[in-house]
């Protein structure tokens, strides 16, 4: 983007703002799931207001109903990841037939956004959430196996990445909306 106007950049600010609580409230409730903390009821209802807020910044675009659909899949990966997190927990012959839930899910997700934006495709939301996927379930797992610094630098990895979906989010919205930003 060359030159972005004072409506751009907020918008921008708001899609990064939305990524980064995605990551950091994901963050929060992997580690109140695994240490069983006190918290973990509030913090796991904070992480699922995200899917409430990119509702309210993506139903002025797409409608209702597409806004509806993407909170609600996102509503549900994050419960899906939650349910990962307590199966490699404690249940680790339910791991498998959530994973396969939890991708299935992205895969829609992956379906949804590649319909709704044409600078979006299917396939790279699909790369990116699979990625997402497989990079959140890695600092799960080094933090279940007090692999601290480990956790530490997977959780970098994961939150990098997040912000490459927030990137490819607004840019394909600023393309595809360019005349409601001017």
């Amino acid at each position: 983007m060359n030159c972005i106007n004072k409506r751009e950049l907020e918008f921008i600010k708001e899609i990064l703002a939305l990524w980064a609580q995605h990551s950091e409230w994901t963050l929060m409730a992997i580690t109140s799931i695994i240490f069983d903390s006190p918290n973990e009821e509030v913090v796991i209802n904070r992480l699922l207001r995200n899917p409430e807020d990119f509702y309210e910044v993506l139903e002025p675009f797409y409608g209702d109903i597409m806004a509806s659909r993407f909170a609600n899949l996102l509503t549900e990966h994050l419960v899906l990841a939650a349910d990962l997190v307590n199966a490699l927990k404690d249940n680790p012959e339910m791991v498998e037939d959530i994973r396969c839930r939890w991708y299935r899910n992205a895969d829609e997700i992956a379906r949804l956004l590649g319909l709704i934006n044409p600078y979006w495709t299917c396939s790279k939301w699909r790369r990116m959430l699979f990625k997402h996927l497989r990079l959140a379930e890695a600092f799960a797992t080094k933090l279940l196996n007090n692999q601290y610094e480990e956790y530490i630098m997977a959780y970098d990895i994961y939150e990098a990445e997040v912000m490459m979906m927030a990137e490819m989010m607004y840019e394909g919205m600023l393309k595809q909306f360019c005349c409601e930003f001017r």
